[in-house]
């Protein structure tokens, strides 16, 4: 393998890099760049002089790594399980990706049959606490399942508690999930979703940076989540602690540009402070899939204007709730003193109390006009939204 400008070459050379670079390394992104893939690869191999950015002793450890890569046989591996390989500039590759600069991905790993390309197009992430509560699974699946009924496709780390429900209230609507992992896509992480990851390579897709059977590390968690915020347009935060790693998804999607929206939980719950520190900030308050649709999708998806129930005092006339609303809640009072608190004439409060009185609301005592018992009790009914 050489690395050159064959497109075998260029695919081989990157799934190299893949085993000897870490995710997301800005250096060895800038050499890339810079050198070309064949040059890093040729220099990588050839164990010369370090390459600009690293010290002797990283570099050594990369060498080390290179002696070690062998492309053709992690190719052969992925192809053996169904797995495949997307470059830069492939038509499958999602452009958005490129925001990422220097920290773009060499290429990703691909479990599935869809298009990467096209379901990326339309994908919103959904994160949040691995030890969730009960509140936060039930609204990943909510959210989830919403978005999923509206043509959205839910992109998740595959780990418990959010992300899990997450993709699951995806996968029960019948809609689109990818999985970003932190492992290798063949290697499913953690073992107790083996069965959920599983269903998600038959319905959707499980994407990773990791060549075939690599392990997860605390460090590849953390720079696996800015592929999740790039790859969308936008991150809703379900449940997270101050110091959640779905936190890190969410700075990442503010600092490239993509919507950040966050699920309010008790002003109690620990779960939630780092979801409040973010709507304290630049993130946006959602409640369901269509408050989230209605951010992040094309003009005219609006979701449905919230309101409380209709009383019947609302059908009524303003200048008829006006002159109700100057009844007092206690005893009686005449037609001037109401005519005086609506503000109107006194001949209109009149022809209005005798419409209130048709319809229910007041009675006549001699000079005096006060509300029926059933009027009281409405208008108590509905104070709360006044």
């Amino acid at each position: 393998m050489t690395g050159g400008d064959d497109p075998d070459d260029e695919l081989l050379g990157r799934i190299f890099l893949t085993r000897v670079l870490e995710p997301g390394d800005e250096v060895a992104g800038r050499w890339v760049r810079e050198l070309g893939v064949g040059e890093v690869v040729r220099q990588l191999r050839g164990g010369g002089v370090p390459l600009a950015g690293v010290s002797d002793k990283r570099w050594a450890g990369l060498l080390a790594r290179a002696r070690w890569a062998e492309p053709e046989r992690d190719l052969e591996m992925a192809r053996a399980v169904g797995v495949r390989f997307v470059c830069p500039g492939e038509t499958e590759w999602p452009g958005q990706l490129d925001d990422l600069g220097d920290g773009r991905p060499l290429g990703l790993w691909v479990r599935g049959r869809a298009s990467l390309r096209m379901w990326a197009l339309r994908s919103v992430a959904v994160v949040g606490a691995r030890a969730c509560t009960e509140y936060g699974a039930h609204m990943a699946v909510t959210l989830a399942c919403g978005l999923a009924e509206r043509g959205w496709v839910v992109v998740s780390g595959g780990a418990y508690g959010v992300d899990g429900a997450a993709h699951r209230g995806a996968l029960g609507a019948g809609g689109a999930t990818v999985a970003v992992l932190a492992c290798g896509v063949d290697r499913p992480y953690p073992r107790g979703h083996a069965q959920l990851i599983g269903r998600i390579a038959d319905q959707g897709l499980v994407v990773g940076e990791l060549p075939p059977g690599d392990h997860p590390t605390p460090s590849r968690f953390i720079v696996r989540n800015r592929v999740i915020a790039a790859l969308t347009r936008g991150t809703v935060v379900v449940e997270a602690a101050h110091r959640s790693g779905s936190l890190v998804t969410a700075r990442a999607a503010q600092r490239l540009g993509r919507h950040t929206m966050g699920v309010p939980g008790p002003a109690t719950s620990a779960q939630s402070a780092g979801v409040h520190e973010l709507l304290r900030g630049e993130a946006t308050l959602v409640t369901d899939a269509a408050e989230v649709v209605e951010l992040i999708g094309d003009m005219g998806e609006l979701a449905p204007v919230r309101r409380g129930p209709v009383l019947p005092r609302d059908l009524l006339a303003p200048g008829i709730r006006h002159v109700l609303a100057a009844l007092p809640g206690r005893g009686t009072a005449t037609a001037g003193e109401i005519a005086r608190g609506a503000p109107t004439t006194e001949d209109d409060a009149i022809a209005r109390l005798y419409e209130l009185r048709a319809l229910g609301y007041v009675e006549r005592h001699g000079d005096g006009w006060k509300l029926t018992r059933q009027a009281m009790i409405a208008l108590r009914g509905g104070r709360d939204g006044c």
